[in-house]
């Protein structure tokens, strides 16, 4: 995308602010003029004052002088506050309009992306905008106008000598230009830093436990300190170039203003202009370099702008899970069984299968484990399930209907997902729990905690149901945690239910009473289990076995421990290789 371009798609983020904009322009005009008129007065001041000696003039021009120097702080107050109103509200407009974007994008991007990177682009590169657009409009415009009004003023003055113009302006110009590709180009390198550095910060503090446990705290101090120095040297650099355009800019003006002095000096001299015609003309050079030097600075700003805008528009060019879903049909509640025909997955960029011709079919209320070493497909499988991916060949049928062809929201809506890392927010337990059901009464939100054994921890708290538990719920146990995730699901009442092992890292205590609860949740339902620990799955309707994608293995734990296969070789490794006979005593 081009820079013109781009630059045109933030003003296209301006069409529901016209209104206000045509004012901010009028006052722009304004502020233009009565700059020019300061310059247009300096005339009469000199030659009617100083030289002529009129007592009339001396009387007006100061009140003329302070009614110009109101009018245009008026205009210049309106000018000001429609810009930086306008301007707010678009980058309030794209941040909501991206974050929006980012949430819909499929799983695979998030997978992609460092959740860092999408912070910095939400936040920084956002604000890099934010901060440019009102004062780039009001520059362009202002700015923009005040210059052309005083060197429209000065070549009607005199435009021999105002020809001198010709060469300092595309020389300035010249200079403007590969100041600013330069600046385009470290503030797309700085905005990156700023994106790495975000993505460190946010591994750190999540892991700030890990780090403690093993006093690696001027490890990642080491870490935290490259990033910081990388985007304090792109921002360096950046301030050294940006700081090289107001001396040039100068240079280039007193250059053009010798000269201007030397031949104009020479006019009055020869009678051909006036004293106060040629300092009227010096004042609006001296007060259009301004212009000028604000006009350089806006040139800056937009080259930051658009690196800025171009991270954040790559983003939003991102095809959402919307616009790729093909589904029209709404599905009905499951009712017969769920079927994998054919399934073939490979991530993108990987030449390895994830999952090659797998053949399943889960029947209504049936709870299917999947097993096998890390690695041989089992969270592909299931992410299937809710289409966060999409088999790269074969189908996924619920009840005979392909899922590509129903919508999202009827699919997603009838499947309840417990992970092994718990997701909780920092709200109160009420909000996590009716996470899935926003409308659920408190008899339904306290009847889902008792299925899940978990009201008698919440009852006890000293605020119930509006304790804060924290970011990740970091204020309760692992199995306080964990039973309220299956709240959570039991509440939202899905048909099909994904369990990535829930207990594997809790105490026994704690798992006993975690089982307890998603016995609940699983009563009734069609249920996929991840099973890390085959001990937890052992009554389980079916047990399918993976192994490089493939399926190798189906029965129950009885039988496949009978046939000597893959699974009781899982099964031995698990227990250390000792006897069946010795596990059973």
């Amino acid at each position: 995308m081009s820079n013109l371009r781009i630059f045109l798609r933030i003003f296209d983020y301006l069409r529901p602010y016209q209104w206000r904009l045509v004012g901010a322009c009028l006052c722009s005009i304004m502020v233009a003029g009565l700059t020019a008129a300061y310059a247009w007065l300096v005339r009469p001041v000199l030659d009617g004052i100083f030289i002529d000696k009129n007592e009339a003039l001396l009387l007006l021009l100061p009140i003329a002088l302070l009614l110009v120097a109101l009018l245009k702080g008026a205009f210049a107050y309106g000018q000001a506050y429609l810009m930086s109103y306008v301007g707010n509200r678009i980058i309030a407009d794209i941040r909501h309009q991206l974050f929006r974007h980012i949430i819909d994008l499929p799983v695979r991007f998030h997978h992609e992306h460092a959740s860092g990177q999408l912070v910095s682009r939400i936040t920084h590169d956002v604000n890099q905008m934010g901060q440019a657009v009102p004062n780039v409009l009001k520059d362009l415009l202002q700015q923009g106008l005040t210059f052309v009004g005083l060197v429209g003023w000065v070549f009607y003055l005199n435009w021999k000598l105002a020809s001198v113009l010709l060469v300092i302006v595309p020389v300035s110009m010249t200079v403007i230009v590969r100041i600013g590709r330069r600046l385009r180009r470290l503030a797309t390198r700085g905005q990156e830093s700023m994106g790495d550095m975000a993505s460190v910060l946010k591994e750190i503090f999540t892991g700030i436990q890990i780090v403690k446990g093993y006093g690696q705290e001027q490890r990642e101090e080491e870490r935290f300190r490259k990033s910081n120095h990388s985007y304090m040297r792109a921002n360096v650099k950046s301030a050294q170039l940006a700081a090289l355009t107001s001396p040039l800019m100068e240079v280039i003006a007193i250059a053009g203003i010798t000269v201007i002095i030397w031949y104009g000096g020479h006019l009055v001299i020869s009678g051909m202009m006036t004293p106060g015609a040629f300092f009227s003309f010096l004042t609006a050079l001296f007060m259009a370099y301004a212009p000028i030097r604000r006009l350089a600075g806006a040139n800056t700003s937009i080259q930051t702008t658009i690196a800025a805008a171009k991270r954040v528009f790559d983003v939003l060019d991102q095809e959402n899970e919307h616009q790729v879903n093909t589904g029209k049909t709404i599905l009905p509640p499951l009712s017969q069984a769920i079927e994998f025909r054919h399934v073939s997955f490979r991530y993108a960029g990987s030449t390895e299968w994830a999952l090659q011709d797998v053949n399943l079919t889960i029947r209504q209320g049936e709870v299917v484990a999947l097993v096998g070493k890390s690695g041989s497909g089992k969270t592909t499988l299931v992410n299937l399930v809710p289409r966060f991916y999409t088999p790269t060949k074969g189908e996924i049928l619920i009840d005979g209907r392909n899922i590509q062809e129903v919508t999202l929201s009827s699919l997603r809506s009838q499947i309840g997902i417990v992970s092994q890392d718990t997701v909780l927010f920092d709200e109160t337990i009420r909000a996590n729990i009716a996470y899935g059901r926003q409308e659920a009464s408190d008899d339904e939100i306290i009847q889902a905690a008792k299925l899940a054994y978990a009201w008698e921890f919440i009852e006890a708290l000293p605020h119930g149901l509006e304790t804060v538990i924290g970011e990740d719920g970091v204020k309760l146990s692992g199995g306080q945690r964990q039973r309220l995730a299956i709240a959570r699901a039991i509440l939202r009442d899905p048909p099909l239910l994904i369990l990535d092992e829930a207990t594997s890292s809790l105490d026994s205590e704690s798992e006993r009473i975690v089982q307890y609860a998603m016995a609940n949740l699983m009563a009734n339902r069609t249920t996929l289990v991840i099973a890390h620990r085959l001990s937890t799955i052992q009554h389980a309707d079916r047990i399918v076995v993976l192994s490089h994608g493939k399926i190798v293995e189906t029965g129950t734990h009885t039988e496949l421990l009978q046939r000597n296969g893959a699974y009781k070789q899982l099964y031995l490794t698990q227990f250390h290789e000792q006897p069946l006979e010795s596990l059973r005593q």
